[in-house]
């Protein structure tokens, strides 16, 4: 690596990572409850998957895998095409992005802002799994290509076990706490699993709850079933880096639901998350039903507002019987540093 490019990794590293952690108060049938939450929307890109992505870039272009004339070709749903779309931008290297073509125009439209070139591929041609087979074939074809190949590459799960899980345990001691148990979507099952490692170093007994949606429950099934509205988490298959047998079982939550919550935590706590922040929220409250709601339970706040304001988290929801949401009241928010 010359000089030139680790200089700009350097610059890079000041910008991504060392966010907030939100302790988010609320009473949830009846009982008052924190949720303890990362708030990476503050990342250079948005979302929390600008810390993968600059982490195994930095592994690539240390290990000779990547220079400054590879192209980077990856398969996503969008947060983290999004992200090596800016880190690629930054150190010089055109992008290629493959994404189902369902995805919200926003996701779409960062990608081409950074000037990375975008594919879009449809159900026909095989959705994300077909996406997958596409950058595999031009990799295979093409010796410029550089493969993250984020479903597979433990370089993703590494990147939250040396940063998210690292600043985690650092955040909760200058409160005098230890994370009982991590809750988070599951896109790749990075960020699950190498937070939760990273935080069984402190406490073993950390519980590990990987999150699905109710109406779609790829983890609990193995296999696609049914569909959803939580952009970016359970694309149709189960990741190879996704260690169920590590884990302490799965957390389903409704995606109207999911919807529902990021909604409030924007309009009665000012905090404009994704539609999966609003799951994970959830999902932590249900992993305090599991493991007592006075544990100390962490998860992230994965991305920012913005990317779904042409979906249906604009759109309004009656809050049925059934919603978990319908049992919580948000207090107020407070702020632990690095």
């Amino acid at each position: 690596m010359n000089e030139i490019i680790r200089k700009k990794f350097t610059e890079l590293e000041r910008l991504v990572g060392n966010t907030p952690l939100l302790a988010i108060d609320c009473e949830y049938k009846g009982e008052k409850r924190t949720v303890y939450a990362k708030f990476e929307a503050l990342q250079l890109s948005g979302s929390i998957k600008d810390r993968v992505a600059l982490y195994i870039m930095r592994r690539a272009y240390e290990s000779g895998a990547a220079d400054e004339n590879s192209v980077i070709v990856e398969a996503t749903s969008g947060n983290t095409g999004i992200s090596f779309s800016a880190v690629g931008a930054y150190l010089g290297n055109h992008v290629r992005i493959f994404m189902p073509d369902w995805m919200s125009i926003e996701r779409v439209n960062l990608i081409k802002s950074y000037g990375a070139e975008i594919c879009p591929v449809s159900r026909e041609q095989g959705g994300f799994l077909g996406s997958i087979a596409m950058t595999e074939q031009l990799a295979n074809d093409d010796p410029k290509v550089f493969l993250p190949g984020q479903f597979s590459n433990e370089d993703n799960c590494t990147a939250h076990y040396e940063t998210t899980g690292a600043e985690i345990i650092v955040q909760l001691g200058k409160l005098g706490l230890t994370a009982d148990a991590v809750v988070a979507g599951v896109g790749t099952g990075g960020t699950i699993m190498g937070i939760g490692r990273r935080l069984r170093t402190v406490n073993p007994d950390c519980k590990l709850f990987p999150l699905e949606p109710l109406n779609s429950p790829t983890l609990s099934t193995g296999y696609k079933v049914g569909s959803h509205r939580i952009q970016g988490i359970s694309d149709e298959f189960i990741p190879q880096i996704m260690k169920l047998d590590e884990c302490d079982g799965v957390v389903s939550i409704d995606d109207i639901d999911s919807i529902i919550a990021a909604q409030r935590l924007s309009r009665e706590l000012g905090i404009g998350v994704g539609i999966s922040s609003g799951a994970n929220l959830l999902g932590a409250l249900e992993a305090g039903d599991r493991i007592g709601g006075d544990k100390t339970i962490v998860t992230v706040f994965a991305d920012d507002n913005k990317k779904y304001l042409s979906t249906d988290y604009c759109s309004e929801f009656e809050v049925r019987e059934e919603y978990m949401t319908r049992h919580l009241k948000l207090l107020g928010v407070r702020t632990v540093g690095m």
